[in-house]
């Protein structure tokens, strides 16, 4: 189901609010005393609460340094307690509870110390380049009037992080479209298999990861859709650096 001018509007207008919502969660971070995953988690969803959104597919995701190394990271009876040089993950989707509302998800990484290990940044990085490159075949595509499969486009993305020596570490595809019953949408097209184009006029989100088991996780991810005159719109805001709360 493509999407309408107004469910288009719809959806910048979620996307606004969650990302008022992770500017807030850093501000919370900062002046709280005693943090947890836990206690962001919470905090998350009385903002879900106060602004009249609905999620499903699970709660938002909070996760600490090797926690975040689990792409689906819940948390468990033990959350994570917030100490310096602790690398944050956040991850959060909703929508309002309108009739034919779409959902919005976003993802923003936060380092809570004054500097980022090597090895972080150099993932990081990747992952910035990853998704810019996604995005970079995707707008040369449409210029030319013809919008790429969905498997060009993880491929792509994909290929920045195995030169880089970090294939081994993605653990899922390169994005999703964009749903209203659920963020992820019927549209089951930008991965691997996707054996046909992206659609225009439909949402969908770009978000390379890289995974290193049991010690950190990085995740960008924005939402895009592509209109009728082959124009490419991003939607979110774009994470060019690594956010860091003192």
């Amino acid at each position: 189901m493509v999407w309408t001018d107004e469910q288009i509007k719809n959806h910048k207008e979620v996307v606004d609010v969650l990302e008022g919502i992770v500017q807030e969660v850093f501000l919370f971070i900062s002046k709280e005393k005693i943090v947890t995953e836990r206690s962001i988690q919470k905090f998350i969803l009385r903002k879900y609460s106060e602004y009249d959104l609905k999620s499903c597919m699970g709660l938002p995701i909070v996760a600490f340094n090797e926690h975040s190394a689990q792409p689906h990271y819940a948390i468990g009876k033990k959350s994570k307690v917030l100490k310096p040089n602790t690398l944050i993950l956040i991850d959060i989707w909703a929508r309002f509870k309108k009739r034919n509302y779409p959902y919005a998800d976003i993802t923003w990484m936060a380092y809570y110390g004054k500097s980022l290990p090597i090895k972080i940044q150099r993932a990081f990085d990747t992952v910035l380049k990853s998704r810019d490159a996604a995005l970079r075949f995707i707008k040369s595509h449409a210029k030319k009037g013809k919008l790429p499969k969905g498997q060009a486009v993880n491929e792509k993305a994909n290929a920045i992080i195995y030169k880089a020596g970090y294939g081994k570490h993605i653990l899922h595809s390169i994005g999703h479209s964009i749903g209203f019953r659920s963020p992820h949408g019927a549209d089951k097209n930008l991965n691997k298999k996707g054996d046909e184009p992206l659609k225009l006029s439909l949402g969908y989100t770009i978000e390379p990861g890289i995974y290193i088991a049991n010690e950190f996780g990085i995740r960008s991810e924005i939402d895009f859709y592509v209109d009728e005159t082959m124009k490419l719109h991003i939607t979110t805001g774009l994470q060019k650096k690594m956010v860091f709360i003192r």
